[in-house]
């Protein structure tokens, strides 16, 4: 998340400060902010990633590695999405082609273009096979909507304006904690203090995200800062938190939730969550790990109105849901961003205090005004565009900057949209 920030370089660590030292320092300035005290075993952990994930941000890095992990067990016998016979596409060949070459062009792992039912291009690079897991980052976002949703329609949360506070009962009686619902944890307008630069072992950004007891100190700690729906603001405690919504509602870990009631029911191919301890709390707002088609799964998924085969997954109109931005940012909607008028340039934070480095380059209107789309750090994208029947997948690593070299997030889905059959209506100006 650091990355996602635009930081390029950070202060390391001084070396000749002993743990110990940074220990009680951390101690006093956390008891002095009045914060909940955690035990000097689990302190110790948290500095041991906080300096892992200062090593890596010296090389514009964000954490990589995590532990521990737990399994989150996809179909025992996944079937393969059909895929297209050979030359029987139709999207146009050359359009599928300079779609792959862009994506092959600009540090993608793989990519994936499913269309009316098949899988119309499939490819991966950099040695990356089909079955490899990668990061998620922040694709793992959509994720909690879709876990809500499936929690919605099995009655285990009554309605997406339901108080936090009945399931999070350390918040009840709290003036602005009590008035989060469940719909802020998704459209980013719980009043949480926004994501910003965490340069230090005692900032709660760091702490909310790498500590072993990250969950209570979200619940504890972390500054609510706006009144809860009244603002949008970026940040990954927001999302953290579905992770103990999901396992409070129902009674079941996150992961399990994710293995028996999204990826099994899809067929998918699953994978493996951090988990902030051994037995702890999992880490909904990234770190979920599955291969490249889990992902294009689940856009499918919301692309047929959550129907899988023949089975409502989701509660009808649950999409239109996710697809209906706020006031407060008409680019977002639940965990899920949305075409909108055309803007050349937009990010992910709060549209009026986005600076312009982290604004991602959309060099022409969506051909489709009814793209939505799942958005992850270093670009990492899925194109769900209902009117078309196409979902667009791209994961990797940042793309080279290098002699102009630039993103642009409007350009796989353009290139196979002019592939098809004319139709549709584009993204207003």
């Amino acid at each position: 998340w650091l990355r996602r920030l635009g930081f390029r370089a950070m202060k390391s660590l001084v070396r000749s400060t002993s743990s110990l030292a940074m220990m009680l320092a951390l101690t006093v300035t956390s008891a002095a902010a009045g914060s909940s005290s955690y035990s000097a075993a689990d302190e110790a952990v948290y500095l041991e990633r906080f300096a892992r994930l200062m090593d890596a941000s010296r090389l514009g890095l964000g954490l990589e590695t995590y532990e521990p992990l737990e399994p989150v067990p996809g179909a025992r016998n996944p079937v393969p999405l059909a895929g297209a016979a050979a030359g029987n596409t139709q999207i146009a060949a050359a359009a599928l082609q300079a779609a792959e070459e862009y994506a092959a062009n600009n540090n993608s792992s793989a990519f994936m273009v499913w269309h009316d039912g098949k899988i119309e291009k499939s490819s991966f690079f950099k040695g990356m096979k089909p079955e490899d897991t990668f990061p998620s980052r922040s694709l793992a976002k959509p994720m909690t909507a879709v876990a809500i949703g499936r929690a919605l329609a099995l009655g285990k949360i009554r309605s997406l304006d339901q108080p936090v506070a009945d399931f999070i009962s350390e918040w009840r009686g709290d003036p602005r904690r009590s008035k989060i619902l469940v719909r802020h944890l998704l459209d980013m307008r719980s009043g949480f203090l926004p994501q910003g630069p965490a340069m230090t072992a005692e900032d709660i950004l760091n702490r909310a995200y790498l500590h072993p007891r990250h969950e209570q100190i979200i619940i504890h700690d972390y500054p609510v800062v706006d009144e809860p729906g009244t603002r949008y603001e970026y940040n990954n405690a927001t999302s953290e938190l579905v992770a103990v919504l999901i396992e409070r509602a129902t009674g079941v870990r996150y992961g399990e939730w994710l293995s028996r009631e999204v990826l099994q029911r899809l067929g998918s191919p699953g994978g493996t969550i951090w988990v902030n301890r051994p037995g702890g709390t999992a880490h909904s707002g990234c770190c979920l790990m599955l291969p490249a088609e889990a992902w294009l799964r689940l856009g499918v998924l919301l692309l047929q109105d959550c129907v899988w085969e023949g089975k409502r997954l989701l509660p009808a109109g649950y999409v239109q849901a996710m697809r209906t931005p706020t006031a407060e940012n008409p680019y977002y909607g639940l965990g899920v961003y949305v075409a909108g008028r055309y803007i050349a340039r937009r990010g992910f934070a709060n549209p009026a205090r986005d600076t312009e480095a982290r604004r991602v380059l959309h060099s022409e209107p969506y051909l489709a005004d009814d793209v939505f789309l799942f958005d992850g750090n270093s670009n990492q994208v899925v194109f769900i565009i209902p009117s078309r029947r196409l979902v667009v997948l791209r994961v990797g690593d940042n793309p080279p900057r290098g002699a102009g070299g630039e993103w642009d997030n409007s350009a796989l889905p353009n290139l196979l949209i002019r592939g098809l059959p004319q139709g549709g209506s584009p993204q207003p100006r």
